[in-house]
């Protein structure tokens, strides 16, 4: 179809041959071969100029819509194999885990093409834009249930930490007993560790006394430390200066701070993303071979 449409835009065998690179006796084999296809003269061959018949008319405005829609589609299949658009990334602040700064530097020297957004919120706000598709993806942490619309892919999982200030222990007689009476200094809902943390009392049977919400961590840590309050915290906090010097013992249980990735669910999702998913791949362990 391409030969035949070249040959009916130059009226010339040979001017159309050199256009698509090919030889001459090449051209008329492949035209030849075409119109015993159809059963059909489609050209009209003069020493001067080659024009199409009537049929060969008809034949030329199917073929350049079919060639236009070809083309189309190579242009389609070309844009999605390359990395451009943009990538609107969620994360939870001071995860300690995965940094979303650094990757997304990484990710900017590969993918200078792909406009960045980056928006830090707790983690049950991150959760309702992924399903809204405002966001891309979203770094999130906390007890991480998927639900109806966004899919987790899981990085990590991390231990509870109990952070009192120096002169406070917490790791001496029942420690249950200790913390049904200690007053607590916390992030605001929403945030991954406050999810965690209000779970793992539920399933205590005790209801915390906080005496302040705060929707920083270090804020939360500057708390700690002046005594205003017992802290519970996944165990990366720990690693953070700021926690320096303050006491710190396991939360009893089994409840775990997860780290993960937050995907739109149900939906195919952009290069940009699907790139930036690589990138997290072959920086941190993911749990899910299926993606």
């Amino acid at each position: 179809m391409r030969h035949f449409a070249a040959v009916c835009e130059e009226q010339h065998f040979t001017r159309a041959a050199e256009y698509l690179g090919i030889t001459q006796s090449g051209l008329s084999a492949s035209i030849r071969a075409l119109e015993r296809d159809l059963d059909a003269q489609l050209l009209l061959r003069t020493t001067r100029r080659v024009t199409p018949t009537p049929t060969g008319r008809l034949l030329l405005a199917e073929a350049q819509r079919i060639l236009a829609a070809a083309d189309g589609l190579r242009e389609l299949v070309a844009d999605d194999q390359s990395v451009r658009g943009t990538l609107s990334l969620g994360t939870e602040q001071c995860m300690g885990v995965v940094e979303a700064v650094p990757l997304l530097h990484r990710y900017r020297a590969l993918h200078p093409e792909v406009t960045l957004n980056l928006q830090q919120e707790a983690t049950g706000e991150l959760l309702a834009q992924v399903r809204a598709g405002r966001l891309d993806a979203a770094l999130v942490a906390g007890t991480l249930r998927e639900g109806e619309g966004v899919r987790i892919l899981r990085i990590t999982e991390e231990p509870m930490m109990l952070l009192s200030a120096p002169d406070h222990p917490l790791d001496s007689g029942d420690v249950l007993t200790r913390l049904a009476h200690e007053e607590y200094v916390d992030l605001h809902p929403g945030w991954g560790a406050r999810d965690c943390a209000d779970r793992a009392f539920a399933d205590f049977g005790i209801t915390r006394r906080v005496a302040l919400q705060v929707n920083d961590v270090y804020t939360l840590l500057d708390l700690v430390h002046r005594g205003m309050g017992v802290a519970v915290v996944p165990r990366p906090v720990l690693d953070k200066p700021q926690a320096d010097g303050l006491r710190s013992t396991a939360l009893p249980g089994g409840t775990r701070w997860a780290v993960g990735l937050a995907l739109p669910g149900g939906t195919r999702h952009s290069t940009a993303t699907r790139a930036f998913v690589d990138l997290l791949r072959a920086e941190h362990p993911i749990d899910d071979a299926d993606y």
